[in-house]
């Protein structure tokens, strides 16, 4: 196994240890570490960074932080330290921005519903924030379009998943041959020919109703964006080459 680097390393305990005060404290960390809507009571300024370091499972935690290792150790040690969590938080930050762009949509597409059907700024607010789908206006509108409204802002985002996409995207471009191993079916991929296709997917299941469990896809397609946008920045301005210890 290759050395850990300094910065994954740190990246890691305080994943843990976010993970394991979720454990003993429920969702009191829920509600102020995990990332929530704006306008949702329960948001807070700190959550477009402390939502990187939640996780909802074992599994989910286990997966994102064997990436992080896996593909960050490298990345870390061709860039310098600080380039590394300067990207890293970047694009969990980019990530944050386009599922919320996402959420801010759907809340807004539901609002101009609500509003032509007659309800009052209040009355709105307190659908929202109540989830009460007892107004007669539900059945004109659609329950499961005004289900999805009520998901957005209700839903609260947790993982490093996005900035773990833009991860994987900066391995592909520094080491696009590179052969990954894939668990189903296990052959060798090479890195420039994974990566893109776990975007594709994450594309077609954001776009489709096939999503396995609640996992937000436009996150991970967020970071991979944000990534390759200062990727590709970088080498314009050749500061890829460039080490920022």
């Amino acid at each position: 196994m290759r050395n850990i680097t300094e910065t994954v390393k740190h990246l890691l305990i305080i994943n843990v240890i976010f993970f394991i005060a979720t454990l003993s404290l429920g969702d009191v960390m829920y509600d102020w570490f995990a990332l929530h809507y704006p306008s949702n009571a329960n948001f807070q300024l700190w959550q477009p960074l402390t939502h990187m370091f939640m996780h909802g499972d074992l599994g989910h935690i286990f997966f994102n932080m064997f990436g992080l290792y896996m593909f960050g150790t490298p990345i870390e040690q061709m860039w310098g330290r600080k380039k590394f969590i300067f990207f890293y938080l970047s694009t969990g930050f980019g990530a944050a921005a386009l599922q919320l762009g996402l959420y801010y949509f759907q809340v807004e597409s539901i609002t101009d519903l609500l509003v032509s059907q007659g309800l009052t700024t209040t009355q709105i607010t307190n659908f929202f924030n109540t989830r009460d789908l007892s107004y007669s206006v539900v059945e004109q509108i659609g329950r499961d379009e005004l289900l999805s409204g009520l998901s957005a802002f209700n839903g609260v985002m947790v993982g490093a998943s996005g900035a773990l996409y833009g991860v994987l995207v900066a391995f592909a471009f520094s080491f696009p041959n590179a052969r990954l191993m894939l668990l189903f079916p296990p052959i060798p991929v090479k890195a420039k020919v994974l990566v893109p296709i776990l975007i594709l997917g994450d594309l077609f299941f954001g776009f489709t109703s096939y999503s396995i469990g609640p996992i937000a896809h436009f996150a991970h397609v967020g970071g991979a964006i944000t990534g390759f946008i200062m990727l590709w920045y970088w080498k314009k301005n050749q500061f890829d080459k460039n080490r920022w210890d």
